[in-house]
């Protein structure tokens, strides 16, 4: 058997050689990209996070009423709002009792009485909210508004002699709770006729008058 000459093995090895070249020169190309050429690939853009608004508040009307009672302790308050100025009264029908009155801006409350009587809250178109504070003890409330006859009234009667005072609460559902004050003593108010805005109080007829934040603007 005779063994390949030199030159057979030198062609050989040049043949070898150059289809290696070819072939690294292949998978060079195929896995660089071609300069300019566009992408093939889809770009994804990410969707802006989703926002959500609060809705917009009701605006605080120029006059409103409004009547409930407070949560929890048994008591009624009503307010009464106009042009800036407001008088709120809470009253147990029992013996707790304030008036109080001050200016309003941008429906805020902010309402003082005696005896160290207080109101900070707000109101809009439906409702009064906040936390009132008499005779020493602190309730919050959030009552609706109140169309007449529902709402607040005040009459300064005689009670043997002596000057008094009357308030009532009219709630939107018909109900009253008022008291009758004679110096330091307090009792329940008689009944309240909305409709004629009349009381008997101590055997005679008294006329009540509706209060708004306009009206009984003086001392309370």
């Amino acid at each position: 058997m005779k063994h390949p000459g030199p030159l057979f093995t030198l062609l050989a090895g040049v043949v070898l050689a150059g289809g290696i070249g070819v072939a690294d020169l292949a998978a060079g190309t195929g896995a660089a990209p071609v300069a300019g050429a566009a992408s093939t690939s889809s770009t994804t853009t990410a969707a802006p996070p989703a926002t959500t608004s609060a809705p917009p508040k009701p605006a605080a009307p120029a006059r409103a009423d409004y009547a409930g009672r407070v949560t929890g302790g048994g008591a009624s308050i009503a307010v009464s709002a106009r042009d800036g100025h407001a008088i709120a009264y809470v009253c147990d029908g029992k013996k707790l009792e304030a008036w109080l009155q001050g200016v309003t801006a941008g429906g805020k409350l902010d309402l003082k009485g005696a005896r160290n009587a207080s109101l900070t809250g707000s109101f809009d178109t439906a409702s009064a909210t906040g936390t009132v504070t008499a005779a020493g003890r602190t309730y919050e409330f959030t009552v609706p508004t109140a169309k007449k006859p529902a709402g607040l009234y005040r009459a300064t009667p005689k009670v043997k002699g002596k000057s008094a005072r009357a308030g009532w609460i009219v709630q939107p559902d018909g109900s009253q709770v008022g008291l009758l004050t004679t110096g330091e003593d307090a009792t329940a108010a008689p009944a309240l006729d909305p409709a004629a805005g009349t009381a008997t109080v101590d055997g005679v007829p008294v006329t009540a008058e509706p209060i708004s934040g306009l009206t009984g603007t003086g001392d309370f």
